[in-house]
Order: C-alpha cells, then structure tokens, then sequence
C-alpha cells in the first residue's frame, strides 16, 4: 500500500446527523450500529474531503497515512447499486467510464482536447506582454513581509491554470500579484500559516483563487479558504473555476 490522502472521522466528536453520508458522491461513509460515521471500503474514498464542508463537528479530517487507492470503477460501481444511475454519474472519475475504466484520479485521465482552427479572426495574433509584476511566485518561495504584497489584489492559482486559461495574463493576472501552489503534489505544510500571515499583515484588497475542474484541485480552494478564516479578515474569496479545455466554467462569488 501507498501513502495517500484518505478521510478520518473522530467517534467522539461525531454527533450521528449522517450529512457526511449524502455529501459523499462515492457512498465511502455510512452509520455504523452506534449512530457514528465509518468508512464503508478504503477504496471509495477519492480523498477529496466534499464531506468535510457539510459536517456541523469538525468530526472530519483528511490525513495521509498508508491505505488502498481510490477505485472509481468499484466506487461507481457501488452508487450504481445502491443508488442507481443517476447517482452514480456523479461519482469522482465517473466521466472517463465512456471510455475504458481509469482507476486512478481523474486529474491524471488521458483525454485530447479539439484545439479551433488556428486561422480563426477572433484570435489576434502577435505578442503578448506578460502581466507578471513580482518574483517568486510558489508558495513555498515567497515571503508573507514581500513589500510588493502591501495593499495588493493577491491571484491564488494552481498551477495549471496558466496552461489552460490562453487569456490567463489579461483576464486574470493583469493588475495582481500572483501565488501559485498545486494542492496535490506540493508538501503544503505551512501554506496555510504562511497565507494566514499575508492576509492579516498586508492589508489585501482583494483574494482571488483559480483552479482547474478536476477534483483535486478544489484543494486549494479550501487551503485559501481556511487561511481566511484563521486570519479572521473580512475580505471575501472570490472563486474562478477553469475547464480542462480553457474555457472559464465559474465564477464566485
């Protein structure tokens, strides 16, 4: 077995309320005979933590500890039986089963993206000036006192938004200070203290964190998200979700 992120549920803090059951796409928790949150199979948990956000106790958690992959065959498989199709649709990875079953995170599915024709009118040609105003940019490497972060509109992005997004400089960069950190490969310890530091020390304008669709990306979101709390600002997290084929899928608030 690998070391992987999986969730862990504290019995004594768990109230019984069964939110964490219908929160979880891939039906990996269930109510044991005590009333108390469970794992149902290792493998059906993607690790994601959707629970997390609905549970009113703070009964759960994500650690990383040795444990089975997420399987999302068996988890679709699972919901397919348990709560039928429709349910099962929805289940982390269930969008490749058009093709043949991956059973790994769907982040990492091959799939071609159909590029339009390059002689499209719409699309200038040219240069493009880069909006880039600071360096570093990782999270691991910048400093929470960088004085170009005082009273700074502060971009969050993963690092594969840049890749996707063709307009990422003009639509997004252009007039911020960038971070960038990838919520699944990086060792994010300290990230959240080191946000925390910025946001309560550099009188941010606005927060800003863009993510790809694919589920482990909304990691970082709930990184920022938690670092703002802590911070105890009242500066709103705005959101801006990316699709794998460039296109701007959300915006929030």
């Amino acid at each position: 077995m690998a070391k992987r992120k999986i969730i862990e549920i504290n019995r004594e803090l768990c109230n019984g309320c069964g939110l964490c059951t219908t929160a979880c796409a891939e039906g990996a928790l269930k109510l044991d005979a005590d009333g108390k949150a469970v794992l149902v199979r290792e493998l059906y948990c993607d690790g994601m933590g959707a629970c997390l956000d609905v549970c009113p106790t703070g009964a759960l958690k994500i650690v990383e500890r040795e444990s089975e992959e997420y399987d999302a065959p068996a988890a679709y498989q699972h919901i397919s039986k348990t709560r039928g199709a429709e349910a099962a649709a929805k289940v982390h990875g269930a969008e490749g089963f058009q093709r043949p079953p991956f059973s790994g995170c769907p982040g990492s599915a091959a799939c071609e993206i159909s590029l339009p024709a390059a002689d499209r009118p719409d699309e200038p040609l040219g240069a493009v000036r880069s909006q880039l105003s600071q360096w570093p940019i990782q999270l691991h490497l910048v400093s929470p006192a960088a004085p170009y972060f005082r009273n700074a509109d502060l971009l969050i992005a993963a690092d594969c938004t840049a890749f996707a997004l063709g307009n990422f400089h003009r639509d997004l960069l252009k007039g911020r200070r960038l971070i960038i950190a990838c919520p699944k490969l990086d060792n994010a310890t300290g990230y959240v203290e080191k946000l925390v530091e910025i946001i309560r020390s550099q009188n941010l304008q606005s927060l800003t964190v863009a993510i790809m669709t694919v589920p482990c990306c909304a990691g970082l979101l709930r990184l920022v998200q938690r670092a703002a709390e802590l911070s105890e600002t009242t500066l709103p997290v705005r959101a801006v979700t990316i699709g794998i084929d460039g296109r701007i899928l959300s915006t929030t608030p």
